[in-house]
């Protein structure tokens, strides 16, 4: 009865999940992918960190998201001279009519559902680890004060791969409490076209709310209900454990190549990403080839080259290719 009522509450969460893509797909075309996975990180309770190159709709899909989902949303534009006050909030001093003293928190726009960090290697990294609380415990300690942000936070921060001057890049802390990477690359010509004629009419598509605060978190609830084969979990530990230069099972390509490998928050990534790309694709439960299409974008940000790789050209994501085809596919024809 369990098993039924489950299997009727996947299949109704698909038909929303159905509608909200196509409600994000009139304003975002071209960028499938990228969508799905935006909303598979956030169905899983995640982050995401999206790298492209400036005009290709990245902040146009958080704020579509943000609307579509339900989400109070806010923005961060991070720069140079932001300070952590800036993202957090402040206590203020306020004098009452009778002049009485007393401090009152300010929050800062950190507070809210839906969170996009605009360009967030741009920021010093003082600035940047006022997120590392916020995005792993869901609050922030300011004054010795802690402030809770809610069950439902979520931050879509965005990075530019090509500019480097006036950047920091995120430090290995920061990155792994992303639950995904996602590459936002140039549309095709089709798409392309769409976009031209869409977004230089006099009128902008329109979206409206298909979600909402409740429906997110009974929807991150179920997808922790969805039934996960043991050959799935098998084939997350060996893939994450494979990828590690001083684990025994790493393969000859992750010892000559990877300077340093993927945490548990790889496998724990990998588990709830499959299972919300199961419930994108109306399935009730995820299989490998879910771990296969999920693979780059989990552990790319998770794991570094080492010097002579570098020198040598080599590519992480190809690394990381040939490193599923041996763990997973030799595996599997066994």
């Amino acid at each position: 009865m369990q098993s039924d009522d489950l299997l009727r509450d996947v299949e109704a969460l698909g038909a929303k999940l159905s509608e909200a893509r196509q409600m994000v797909g009139r304003r975002i075309m071209g960028q499938d992918q990228v969508v799905d996975l935006t909303l598979a990180a956030i169905l899983a309770g995640g982050h995401a960190l999206l790298i492209g190159l400036p005009g290709l709709g990245k902040t146009r899909l958080v704020e579509t998201l943000g609307t579509v989902m339900g989400l109070h949303d806010g923005r961060i534009q991070f720069t140079p001279d932001l300070m952590p006050s800036d993202v957090l909030g402040a206590e203020v001093l306020e004098e009452s009519d009778t002049g009485a003293r007393s401090f009152r928190f300010i929050k800062g726009p950190v507070f809210c559902e839906l969170l996009l960090a605009d360009e967030i290697n741009r920021a010093s990294p003082r600035t940047q680890s006022a997120l590392l609380q916020a995005m792993q415990e869901h609050e922030v300690s300011v004054a010795g004060q802690t402030h809770d942000l809610g069950q439902v936070f979520h931050v879509l921060a965005t990075q530019n791969p090509l500019e480097q001057e006036g950047t920091y890049p995120l430090p290995e802390a920061q990155l792994d409490r992303f639950l995904v990477q996602i590459d936002v690359d140039y549309p095709d010509r089709d798409a392309e076209r769409d976009i031209l004629l869409a977004t230089t009419g006099t009128e902008d598509a329109q979206v409206s709310p298909v979600f909402g605060r409740d429906d997110l978190i009974a929807a991150q609830t179920l997808l922790r209900r969805m039934p996960v084969g043991d050959s799935v979990v098998e084939a997350i530990l060996d893939l994450v454990r494979a990828c590690r230069p001083d684990d025994p099972s790493a393969p000859q390509i992750i010892r000559d190549a990877v300077s340093w490998g993927p945490g548990p928050r790889a496998t724990q990534a990998l588990m709830l990403l499959a299972r919300a790309r199961a419930l994108l694709d109306g399935r009730l439960a995820p299989g490998i080839d879910d771990i296969h299409a999920l693979a780059a974008p989990v552990l790319g940000h998770r794991m570094a080259l080492g010097y002579a790789a570098r020198a040598e050209g080599r590519l992480l994501s190809d690394v990381i290719g040939q490193t599923v085809t041996e763990v997973l596919d030799k595996k599997a024809a066994a």
